[in-house]
C-alpha cells in the first residue's frame, strides 16, 4: 500500500479540499451530453503536437466519455472557454478524449491516473504543470486570468509590500539589484512552478519589506511567513534548491491541526511532506497541555532539518486522525512516529517528560516499530485460515507451504462474493498439506509495503514453498483460482483437487 498518496488522499479529503476527480466506469454517456461546444479546441494524436507547441499558454482538459465527473465539468469549461476565447489575447482550452485507444499514448506520456484531469501547458508545451483549481466556470476563469499574469508583483513602494504581506499568509519576495540575469531567471521559474502555491513579489530594495534586514548585498530570495523566525532569506538560486527551500520554510516548526480553517493548508502540507511525520495527539482541555506543546516544540526544533516534520493534533476539535489510524481515545495524550515505508512507532499515554527521551531513542534507531494487528485466533479450524499481522511471517513466509492470501475488507461486496468461492477452493486442498489458502483483514491489520502492494479489495497473493510471490489478476472462480495455484505451486506430491464448482464473480 502506498503510505505517501494514502497521506495525501486522507489530508485532502478529511480537509474538504479535495475535488472529487475519481469517476466509477459504466456510465454510458458522451462527456458532452447535448452541449453544442464552439470555444474548446478538440484535440488528438494528430494534432496535438502541431497546436500545443504553438501557444505559449494552453489549458488541455484530458477526459473520458463514460467518466460521470468529466460529463459535470463539461459545461462549466465550455463556459470558462467562451469568456477566455474573447480576451487579448485569447486563453486556449481545449480537450481530448484520453479513453480512446488512439491517444493512449499520449494519456501515458502526461501520466494521467484519473478523469477529468487538467494540464497547464506553457512554452510549448515545455513546461507542464498540474491544474489545482476550481470546476465551476467564473472560478476556472479567474484562476487562469492569475496563472496567464506575471508570476510575481513589482513592489516599488512600502505599500505594495503591506497589500502583499497578508494575516496568516506566506508571501516570497526577490530581491535584485535588476531584473535580470541566471538568478533573476531561476526564481521567475520558481515563481511559475509555485504559482498555485504561494504569493511572489520582486523589489530592487529590500527596505520596502516590514520583515527582514534592509542592506542585502546580493540577489536573496525572502520568505516572510506569520509563525516561527518570521523571515528566512536564502541565496542559493539552482531552481531545485530553491522549490526545497520553500517547501521546507513555509512549514511552521511544528504544525497544529484543530478547528482554525487557517491551520488546514499547513496540515495538508504536512501530510504531503516526505519526512518522517512525528504527531502529538492532545486532548487540549486536559492536564498539562502547555507543557506537552512546550516540549514537543522544544524536541521539533532541536530536530530541525533533520527528516522530521512535527503535527500536534487536538483531539477534541476532531477525531478524524486518530479514526484513520485505528486508535482509541484511551491511547491520548499519544505521540506517534510514521515513516514513509509504513514503519509505525508509539508512545501512549506519555508525560510532557517522555517527549524528549522518546524521540532520542527514535533517531538512534534503538525503538522497535509498533505492529497493527489484531489477536492471533485461539482456534483457526475453518477451511480458509484467518491471518493477522502477527502470524503473517510464520502462516505465509515460514510455513513451508504454497499459500494464496487473501487481503480483504469486511465491508467489501465483492470479498463477500468472493468468500464462498474461496472456501470451495480451500475444500478442494483440504487433502494436500503442502496448500494453504488464507484470509487478512487489512482494515486491522498493517500489511508490509515491501512485500504487497494493495490498493483495493479484495486482492490476492500466491507465495509458493520457494518463495516466489505472486500476484493473483486472474478470474475469481473456483476452477481459475486453482488452475492458478497448481501451476505455480512447488509441489512434492500432488493431489488433484475436486473442480464440480464454478461460481464467478
Amino acid at each position: 500500500m502506498n503510505i505517501n498518496s494514502d497521506f495525501k488522499l486522507w489530508a485532502t479529503l478529511f480537509l474538504c479540499m479535495l475535488v472529487p476527480f475519481l469517476c466509477n466506469a459504466g456510465l454510458v454517456s458522451a462527456e458532452e451530453g447535448e452541449h453544442v461546444h464552439v470555444h474548446v479546441l478538440t484535440l488528438d494524436h494528430s494534432n496535438f503536437t502541431d497546436i500545443v507547441s504553438k501557444h505559449n499558454f494552453i489549458v488541455v482538459k484530458f477526459y473520458a466519455p463514460w467518466c460521470n465527473f468529466s460529463m459535470k465539468l463539461a459545461p462549466e469549461y465550455e463556459k470558462a472557454a467562451s469568456i477566455l476565447s474573447s480576451r487579448d489575447p485569447p486563453v486556449i482550452l481545449a480537450k481530448i478524449d484520453a479513453n480512446d485507444e488512439a491517444n493512449e499514448a499520449l494519456a501515458d506520456e502526461f501520466d494521467i491516473k484519473a478523469f477529468p484531469t487538467l494540464k497547464i501547458l506553457r512554452n510549448g508545451g515545455k513546461n507542464i504543470q498540474e491544474y489545482k483549481g476550481p470546476h465551476e466556470a467564473d472560478r476556472i476563469v479567474a484562476y487562469m486570468k492569475k496563472q496567464i499574469a506575471p508570476a510575481s508583483i513589482e513592489i516599488k513602494s512600502v505599500e505594495d509590500a503591506a497589500s502583499l504581506i497578508g494575516e496568516n499568509k506566506i508571501l516570497i519576495v526577490g530581491i535584485f539589484p535588476q531584473f535580470s540575469g541566471e538568478e533573476f531567471d531561476n526564481f521567475t521559474a520558481l515563481a511559475e512552478n509555485l504559482r498555485f502555491d504561494y504569493k511572489f513579489g520582486r523589489t530592487l530594495d529590500a527596505k520596502l519589506l516590514s520583515k527582514g534586514g534592509s542592506s542585502v548585498d546580493r540577489p536573496t530570495v525572502r520568505l516572510i511567513k506569520p509563525f516561527d523566525e518570521l523571515f528566512v532569506d536564502f541565496q542559493d538560486f539552482n531552481v531545485d534548491a530553491l522549490e526545497k527551500f520553500v517547501e521546507e520554510a513555509s512549514l511552521p516548526i511544528v504544525t497544529l491541526f484543530d478547528k482554525d480553517p487557517s491551520n488546514h493548508p499547513f496540515v495538508i502540507k504536512f501530510f504531503n511532506s516526505p519526512n518522517a511525520k512525528a504527531m502529538l495527539f492532545l486532548n487540549f482541555t486536559g492536564d498539562h497541555v502547555d507543557s506537552f506543546k512546550s516540549k514537543f516544540h522544544d524536541v521539533a526544533l532541536h530536530n530541525k532539518g533533520k527528516g522530521i516534520s512535527f503535527l500536534i493534533v487536538d483531539v477534541e476539535a476532531s477525531q478524524g486522525p486518530l479514526e484513520y489510524f485505528g486508535f482509541k481515545d484511551d491511547l491520548v495524550p499519544l505521540l506517534f512516529i510514521l515513516k514513509n515505508d509504513g514503519q509505525k512507532y508509539l508512545k501512549p499515554n506519555l508525560e510532557p517528560e517522555h517527549i524528549a527521551p522518546w524521540l532520542k531513542q527514535y533517531t538512534d534507531g534503538n525503538l522497535n516499530p509498533f505492529i497493527k494487528s489484531e489477536p492471533i485466533p485461539e482456534t483457526n479450524n475453518e477451511p480458509v485460515k484467518v491471518v493477522v499481522a502477527e502470524s503473517l511471517h510464520d502462516m505465509v513466509f515460514n510455513s513451508g507451504k504454497n499459500v494464496l492470501l487473501e487481503f480483504y475488507a469486511p465491508w467489501c461486496g465483492l470479498c463477500k462474493k468472493l468468500a464462498p468461492i474461496l472456501e470451495e477452493v480451500a475444500v478442494s486442498f483440504e487433502n494436500d498439506t503442502d496448500v494453504l489458502i488464507a484470509k487478512l483483514d487489512a482494515t486491522e491489520n498493517d500489511i508490509p509495503s515491501d512485500n504487497f502492494e494493495v490498493q483495493g479489495y479484495p486482492t490476492l497473493y500466491f507465495k509458493s514453498t520457494s518463495g516466489i510471490l505472486l500476484k493473483y489478476d486472474g478470474n475469481k472462480t473456483n476452477e481459475e483460482i486453482i488452475d492458478f495455484i497448481q501451476k505455480n505451486r512447488d509441489q512434492t506430491v500432488q493431489v488433484q483437487p475436486d473442480t464440480t464448482v464454478n461460481d464467478e464473480l
